[in-house]
């Protein structure tokens, strides 16, 4: 249990929530665990198997504290909230703010900060950390041409400049990723990115990792009342969840690729969990799958400092966070949103 930004979220499987008085108990294993009077808090979240009273869920949705119910793994199930919700005004301020293209270019421009930023970063601990087994001058390029995008990003105003900044960045990064992969060479490398479908392993390996992301991102923002559907650097397409592609920008490269690399390095996926089809396309076998879930998981149950926040965040939460906090700007309730940026 851990309270981030006056939301308060459960993931103590076989917790139970209860009203007591103006108070929300948290009980685990018939043990009072937390108790918090129910005015500092803006929302619960619980996840897995976290039940709560019917009483306490009548209680949180009269006085305006929305009550969230989550897979395990980070899948939006359902809200409970009361007859007048904050919701609606948070999602017409988000509508609005889209289609204005000033507001999405600054959006636009803080996602891909944080992108390029985390980016970076990889390049730059695999410097320090591997310098013997990769091809430092190549990294080395590849993080400068990084450093001018990012510099490139505080003078371009314009959705497609940015986008084009973007792309530019994606080439650079992706150009020197197969020198991050240090063992399996000869069955894991990487020569340009793929998908729809993946043509090699690792292009394989990241896709099914973005596409988990993409739905915890996608939860994350249900949760907190924002519509994932509508974006700011990328636009609206049916069928499409832009603003969870926005949000994942900042993840991309913190959470999904170093995760791919550590898979392949430290030899937890191997080639036999890969089949190629007839059509070109490489897909993996259910073992793999089980493996790549299980390594996310543990992932996710990682600390780590919050950049903006100054406290601990499981890495599972960080995407609750970044959620509550681009919801917290779109009602005005910051200056600006603080993407995140690992350090």
């Amino acid at each position: 249990m851990k309270r981030h930004l006056n939301t308060l979220f459960v993931t103590t499987q076989g917790a139970y929530l209860s009203k007591e008085g103006e108070t929300v108990i948290v009980k685990v294993d018939g043990e009072v665990a937390l108790r918090l009077p129910v005015h500092t808090l803006g929302g619960i979240v619980c996840f897995g198997q976290v039940s709560c009273s019917p009483y306490l869920m009548g209680f949180c949705a009269e006085r305006g504290v929305s009550v969230s119910f989550m897979t395990e793994n980070g899948s939006f199930l359902a809200k409970v909230q009361g007859p007048v919700s904050g919701n609606v005004l948070l999602r017409r301020e988000q509508y609005r703010k889209a289609d204005d293209q000033k507001f999405s270019a600054e959006m636009a421009t803080a996602f891909l900060t944080g992108k390029i930023t985390n980016s970076r970063t990889v390049l730059q601990r695999a410097l320090r950390d591997h310098s013997e087994k990769i091809e430092c001058s190549e990294l080395e390029d590849a993080v400068q041409k990084l450093n001018s995008s990012l510099r490139r990003l505080q003078s371009d105003s314009e959705l497609d400049s940015l986008r084009g900044i973007e792309g530019d960045s994606a080439n650079a990064y992706f150009s020197v990723f197969d020198h991050l992969i240090t063992t399996q060479k000869e069955n894991f490398f990487f020569k340009e990115r793929n998908r729809r479908p993946p043509l090699d392993n690792v292009n394989c390996l990241i896709s099914f990792l973005y596409v988990i992301l993409m739905h915890d991102i996608r939860s994350a923002l249900e949760a907190v009342g924002l519509d994932p559907a509508v974006g700011f650097l990328h636009r609206d397409r049916p069928g499409r969840y832009s603003l969870a592609l926005d949000l994942m920008e900042e993840f991309r490269p913190f959470f999904a690729d170093r995760l791919a690399l550590s898979l392949i390095n430290l030899c937890q996926v191997q080639d036999k969990g890969f089949n190629k089809k007839e059509s070109g396309a490489v897909w993996m076998d259910d073992e793999t799958r089980k493996t790549v879930l299980v390594t996310y998981q543990k992932r996710k149950q990682d600390e780590i400092m919050h950049p903006f926040l100054k406290e601990k965040v499981t890495v599972g939460l960080l995407f609750h966070t970044q959620a509550l906090l681009l919801a917290r700007y779109l009602r005005g309730d910051m200056d600006a949103y603080p993407p995140f940026i690992w350090k």
